[in-house]
């Protein structure tokens, strides 16, 4: 029978849920059973495919096309598991559910209220993966105590009581340091632990994030004071890695202490060895190489895909991937030689809208006069299309239609999307085949001649400029079978400097990176 797992936050936000939920699937999985991960977010948002980066952070895109929150990025790339929509839940999605059922008939005329009917609907989607797999983890976004996250909490409370030692629950607060007093406090996780049994839910496990280390009587003191046994009191430490946490959390147990809740037998602990290969990488890797990101969010939450691909590209390549963020609103001719100065490779961001797109072009035309390594990515592709078209092939105002009207719109909006006025999920989302082209660069690199990769556009390669692309130098070596849109161009006579019209970020994992940016950062190495 599938047993259920809810991740709450408390005290603070952005105490790393996500971390703590993708790290016990990891666990889990490596003790044989199957999981999935699900995010709940409280906001109204249908998804956060319109938010503003600087908003929410990154957007993901499953392999079905659903716009989401960058958590399930940390989700595949620690378990290895493909999300879909089924994955990403908010609170937009619940009532909208509930009203279209209402508009429908559905309900017989009765009075739709928050309780039965929003908290039945969310309890549809934390179930909708009965008997699928052994565990379902679900992270409930957002802080105990906020407005938005009440009918979620009811919905969890029902489901404890419903099923019984099917269900535990995983409590993240933060036990902070005060240096005046050179004490660290357990009141903040008190009080926390406090407003969920208000809300009616007893936390089984509890994970205090902290800065410092907690001694086993302040693991003691919360225990006793929160109603939670010893070796369910876990503590998550500032760790010079993200996928250090795993490990820590078996260390103390976690695992081992979830399982005897669910009345599961333990067994031995797993060794994951590949995991700990990977970490042994990562520890021995010394030398350094530096990346230069171009782009136009200064958030480091922004790329994080982007982030977390080039430096595991870098550990299984023996280096230490240094970021160096370049704001391209800051780049001119003038100055774009000290801007690029000591780094090795350039990945020029994906993104929306005109700002900074003119300095994305600048970098690009350097990387390519000068041969350095560069990956364009989505936007960064098209920004690679429209600078060959001024630079190479003579055409000065050659651009985007979503930015500029042009006679020569190298990239244009597809035609079934021309009339479409409503900006959600309007785009080219999801996975999408892509054949590539015999004896190319990327070919080479896939080492297969088929390929399937996420997207997230609106606008496409002008394949009416195609062969003039070709004739002078820019090779359209992936495009997709069905449509023949492009998806990947590249300049074989560079050492490499590839566009892709997908998001390859989003495959790359822990333990199988993602062949283009291993590539890419051996080039750059």
């Amino acid at each position: 029978m599938t047993r259920y797992i809810f991740v709450t936050g408390g005290v603070v936000s952005s105490l790393g849920k996500g971390i703590i939920s993708a790290s016990i699937g990891k666990l889990l999985q490596a003790r044989g059973y199957s999981i999935t991960i699900q995010k709940f977010d409280p906001y109204i948002n249908i998804d956060p495919g319109t938010l503003n980066p600087y908003e929410h952070g990154e957007c993901y895109v499953t392999v079905d096309g659903m716009e989401t929150d960058l958590d399930l990025g940390h989700y595949e790339r620690f378990t290895g598991i493909r999300t879909t929509r089924a994955n990403s839940v908010t609170t937009g999605r619940i009532y909208k559910a509930v009203i279209d059922k209402e508009r429908h008939g559905d309900y017989l005329g009765k009075t739709i209220q928050v309780v039965p009917h929003i908290t039945d609907e969310i309890k549809r989607r934390i179930m909708q993966h009965n008997d699928e797999v052994d565990f379902v983890i679900s992270e409930i976004g957002g802080t105990i105590g906020d407005i938005e996250s009440a009918p979620f909490l009811e919905a969890i409370r029902q489901l404890k009581w419903e099923l019984g030692s099917r269900a535990v629950c995983v409590h993240l607060t933060y036990v902070p340091y005060l240096k005046a007093a050179d004490e660290l406090k357990t009141k903040p996780t008190q009080h926390s632990v406090k407003e969920m049994q208000g809300a009616g839910i007893q936390p089984d496990v509890l994970v205090l994030r902290t800065e410092k280390h907690l001694s086993d009587g302040i693991r003691q003191k919360v225990a006793s004071f929160c109603n939670v046994d010893l070796e369910c009191v876990v503590q998550s430490e500032d760790l010079p890695s993200i996928y250090e946490v795993p490990v820590n959390m078996q260390r103390q147990g976690l695992d081992a202490a979830l399982l005897r809740k669910f009345g599961v037998p333990v067994g031995e602990m797993p060794k994951m060895e590949s995991w700990h290969h990977f970490l042994e990488l990562q520890r021995t890797a010394t030398k350094e190489v530096h990346i230069g990101l171009v782009g136009k969010y200064d958030l480091q939450d922004a790329y994080k895909s982007i982030r977390e691909s080039l430096i595991l590209a870098g550990i299984y390549n023996h280096v230490k991937v240094k970021i160096d963020f370049i704001n391209s609103e800051n780049i001119t001719k003038a100055n774009v030689a000290e801007k690029l100065s000591g780094i090795a490779g350039i990945l020029v961001c994906p993104g929306f809208g005109q700002r900074g797109i003119e300095g994305k072009i600048i970098a690009l035309e350097h990387a390519r006069i000068h041969d350095m390594p560069a990956f364009g990515v989505c936007l960064g592709m098209q920004m690679m299309v429209i600078e060959f078209a001024r630079n190479v092939l003579g055409y000065k105002d050659a651009n985007s239609s979503e930015m500029a009207e042009t006679p020569h719109n190298v990239i244009d909006m597809m035609e079934e999307q021309k009339n479409i006025t409503n900006m959600g999920g309007t785009m080219r989302l999801g996975a999408y085949d892509c054949e590539l082209r015999k004896g190319s660069k990327v070919a080479g690199i896939y080492g297969t001649p088929k390929i399937s990769e996420r997207h997230r556009h609106r606008y496409e390669f002008n394949n009416k400029y195609k062969d003039e692309y070709e004739k002078n130098g820019m090779m359209c070596v992936g495009t997709n079978p069905e449509s023949g849109l492009v998806e990947i161009v590249e300049i074989p006579s560079l050492r490499w400097y590839i566009g892709t019209q997908f998001h390859p970020e989003y495959a790359s994992t822990v333990l199988k990176p993602h062949p283009l940016f291993l590539s890419f950062v051996k080039e750059c190495i």
